[in-house]
């Protein structure tokens, strides 16, 4: 299951991080973040040796803002606390896993 993040453990969670976390910024009201949720979570059940986790924008705008989140979905992939990629828009499974594997 994706681990829900807030502005209080972000940095704990992401920025302090060893490994390969990956950020889904979305909003209870998107559309196409509503249909990524089912992908974000099967995600998180088949890569084990990564982070998966999400970022409510409406109640966590600090974080939206560090990252310029300026649009969702927004997914950014941080190795060791530091972005290595960052892309919004809805996709495939297939193709976000593709986006991920890169930085493993």
């Amino acid at each position: 299951m994706a681990l829900e993040l807030t502005t209080q453990n972000f940095d704990e969670q992401v920025t302090n991080a060893e490994g390969v976390v990956v950020v889904d910024f979305w909003a209870p009201w998107c559309g196409p973040c509503k249909m990524m949720s089912p992908v974000v979570e099967e995600l998180a059940e088949e890569m084990g040796n990564v982070t998966i986790a999400k970022v409510n924008v409406d109640e966590n705008q600090e974080v939206s803002m560090q990252f310029n989140v300026l649009s969702i979905p927004t997914f950014i992939i941080f190795k060791g606390g530091q972005v290595v990629d960052q892309f919004a828009g809805a996709m495939g499974k297939d193709a976000l896993k593709a986006r991920v594997e890169k930085h493993l």
